[in-house]
């Protein structure tokens, strides 16, 4: 048996903060109690002890296998650099967003998901990653080879989530076209000249592909027994469409109508922890502290920021009326490992993974020092 005491610390549960300890034994939390101990033990100097945090819907792995246009990194170190980051963000569970579809022919990130998918598990299995890596196939439904490219990635390894996506200009994200050309606009991702062409082929494409795509993933997703999240739902009926194929979480609805609706519904209701550092969405949809206040919120994504979700958790505890930190936490820990049916973790209670992270605030500014993965020091 190995043992390891926590001490000195501001236990974060999931209805309370303690001032106390946490006995680890074997991997897993074994007692927490109340006020400090005397002894051998982990002095936490009144830091803040919380769970690790989960997160279910990260791109962040694109940025480290393609840094630059042309350039594609050896898949396996991209997942080591990958990794490093989100364990330095107290991630100690991760689902890697990979992409199925290509919107254009040179798309490497979409094509070689594949590969991607193969390399986090060879880098997982030789024991190089810090945190537990699970695939998250992001289902691009108006691109012609979504069905065959999802099939492809589903066989390099289990896939443990699949998000059904529709970026058409005019739909979800982009109900409103013209936040559509003021993102690619603004990103330098279509000359101006090119803007009207490059939307009616993007349109032409979802009336062509998006049904026959969706039928697929859907098929696929029973045959595996995988789950499903809806994307960028914007209306009541984007939500029952959602219900009816069997969805459990929606990640990012847009509107306020869409993310009463799911919650009301019992979908975890996703929304992106940029959006609360920053205070709004990067593409003009609705804030996530406005859906926290009105009290539909359950899950909190970095997206494309891993560093974003410590920082956006306190703010939410500071920012929104009768939202307490345990609350807040839970957003990051608890309520994204329920979403994704992990029993195991998300809270520091007895028989649980002791996946801990030690947070120090300063200035306001939440910082993870020290990471622990199954009460082992990952970082």
């Amino acid at each position: 048996m190995t043992e390891t005491v926590f001490t000195n610390a501001r236990v974060v549960l999931p209805d309370e903060v303690l001032e106390g300890t946490v006995v680890v034994r074997d991997g897993k939390v074994f007692e927490v109690i109340e006020g400090s101990v005397a002894g051998p033990a982990e002095d936490l100097d009144g830091d803040y002890l919380i769970p690790g945090l989960v997160e279910l819907h990260t791109d962040h792995l694109e940025s480290h296998y393609l840094p630059r246009p042309g350039v594609a990194w050896p898949a396996v170190p991209a997942v080591m650099a990958h990794d490093a980051q989100i364990a330095a963000a107290g991630i100690t569970t991760v689902f890697d967003a990979l992409r199925a579809g290509s919107f254009e022919p040179g798309d490497r990130s979409a094509r070689e998901a594949m590969s991607l998918c193969s390399a986090i598990f060879e880098a997982q299995d030789s024991g190089r990653l810090r945190a537990q890596h699970f695939i998250h196939l992001r289902c691009e439904l108006p691109c012609a080879d979504t069905a065959d490219s999802a099939e492809m990635t589903a066989q390099a390894g289990p896939l443990h989530l699949i998000s059904i996506m529709d970026h058409t200009p005019g739909a979800r994200q982009f109900v409103s076209i013209d936040k559509f050309r003021e993102y690619y606009l603004g990103k330098k991702l279509i000359l101006p000249e090119h803007m009207d062409g490059y939307i009616a082929v993007r349109q032409e494409m979802q009336a062509k592909h998006a049904a026959a795509n969706k039928q697929a993933i859907l098929a696929m997703a029973e045959r595996l027994g995988v789950r499903l999240a809806s994307h960028d739902d914007a209306t009541e009926a984007h939500v029952e469409e959602a219900i009816a194929d069997g969805v459990a979480i929606a990640e990012f609805p847009t509107t306020r109508e869409a993310a009463q609706a799911a919650h009301r519904n019992g979908l975890a209701v996703l929304m992106g922890a940029p959006n609360v550092v920053r205070g709004k969405s990067h593409s003009g949809n609705i804030s996530a502290v406005d859906v926290a206040a009105s009290g539909h919120l359950d899950v909190l994504s970095s997206d494309y920021v891993p560093s974003s979700l410590l920082p956006a958790a306190f703010r939410l505890a500071e920012t929104v009326p009768g939202m307490s930190l345990p609350a807040a936490m839970r957003t990051i820990t608890l309520n994204p490992a329920r979403a994704a049916g992990l029993g195991d973790r998300g809270t520091i209670e007895p028989h649980r993974r002791a996946d801990m992270v030690q947070v120090r605030v300063k200035d306001g500014i939440p910082a993870a020092r020290r990471v622990w993965r199954e009460g082992q020091r990952v970082m």
